[in-house]
């Protein structure tokens, strides 16, 4: 006997964005990715549209801090002091939709690169793969503004999609992002209220709420996952009951579970390291999904495999009638 659905039927819908543009935009990238663009909960296919399936970023740094796990550096092997070899690596033979570029090593408590130094980094990375990229800063304020402006300049063109955006330092990367046509990736710490209030100071300095994508913090399996899966969630909610401050698409960033030691210490009793590990961030990363997440950026090429599955999969057995 069919079982009818109930269908929950929602007023507001996600905004689409495209991060990278091709030859014909003004770019020289190969493919772009579009994210959002649906008008109901993560996969419920049957009451309504999800037109675009889940990206995912694979992350790359401009220089590898001291305390990287060992099961990362093996996964990319001698990949891994090279950004554009890393890069490359990630597209070719692990089928990245994106590459995420972080620039740790302009941290000036660090190895303190110089922005003309992450501008290098960014053109071999650009030039190595064909796919579209985010780039974030190292944290610190007055560098990121330094070398977030350099990095929008040198990618004129290209659509990336800059980040972080935080409440208390917006302006600068907000300028770098909408002078070069950019997007913009805005911060908040776990709570709704601050991701919209981040949305609302954006838009007041003249940043297009199209432009911009919520970054409303991942927490990683064991350290605050359930509490990160109820705050994205109740952003979706909000965001489709019609709240348009909210209706933007949301990036997660799943290797934060590598921070977990228990994803990667040697402990017999926890089992194998190199299939915890990547199981660690699968699991983070497909929470996420289900909360809400349109992007995810991760670390380990087996995890990005197994949350590559899980997205054909949550596609290919949706139920779009209104019936089982």
């Amino acid at each position: 006997m069919a079982v009818e659905l109930p269908v929950e039927k929602w007023s507001g819908k996600i905004s689409e964005i495209t991060i990278g543009a091709t030859k014909d935009d003004g770019g020289t990238r190969t493919s772009t990715v579009t994210i959002g663009g649906q008008n109901t909960l993560p996969y419920l296919h049957f009451e309504g549209e999800m037109p675009h399936k889940a990206a995912i970023a694979m992350e790359v740094l401009d220089v590898l801090p001291e305390d990287y796990p060992e099961l990362l550096k093996k996964a990319f092997g001698d990949a891994v002091n090279n950004p554009a070899e890393w890069a490359k690596k990630c597209v070719e033979e692990y089928k990245a939709d994106l590459i995420c570029l972080k620039l740790v090593g302009t941290n000036p408590e660090e190895a303190d690169r110089s922005p003309e130094e992450a501008v290098e980094t960014l053109k071999s990375v650009l030039e190595a793969v064909g796919v579209p990229l985010i780039v974030y800063g190292c944290g610190h304020d007055e560098k990121d503004a330094k070398v977030l402006e350099a990095v929008s300049n040198a990618a004129k063109g290209e659509r990336l999609a800059l980040g972080l955006a935080e409440e208390d330092r917006y302006k600068s990367i907000s300028v770098a992002a909408m002078s070069n046509k950019h997007v913009l990736v805005a911060f908040s710490n776990l709570d709704i209220n601050l991701a919209k209030q981040m949305n609302i100071l954006l838009t007041d300095f003249d940043v297009k709420l199209g432009d911009i994508i919520m970054d409303p913090l991942q927490a990683g399996l064991g350290y605050g996952l359930e509490y990160s899966y109820s705050v994205i969630e109740r952003i979706r909610i909000a965001a489709l009951m019609g709240d348009k401050m909210l209706q933007v698409p949301i990036v997660c960033d799943a290797g934060v579970s590598w921070k977990a030691r228990e994803a990667h210490m040697e402990d017999p009793s926890l089992g194998d390291p190199e299939k915890r590990g990547p199981f660690w961030e699968t699991t983070t990363a497909v929470a996420a999904l289900t909360s809400g997440a349109d992007m995810l950026i991760m670390k380990h090429p087996e995890a990005v495999q197994n949350v590559k599955k899980v997205i054909d999969d949550y596609y290919e057995s949706r139920v779009d009638g209104g019936e089982l």
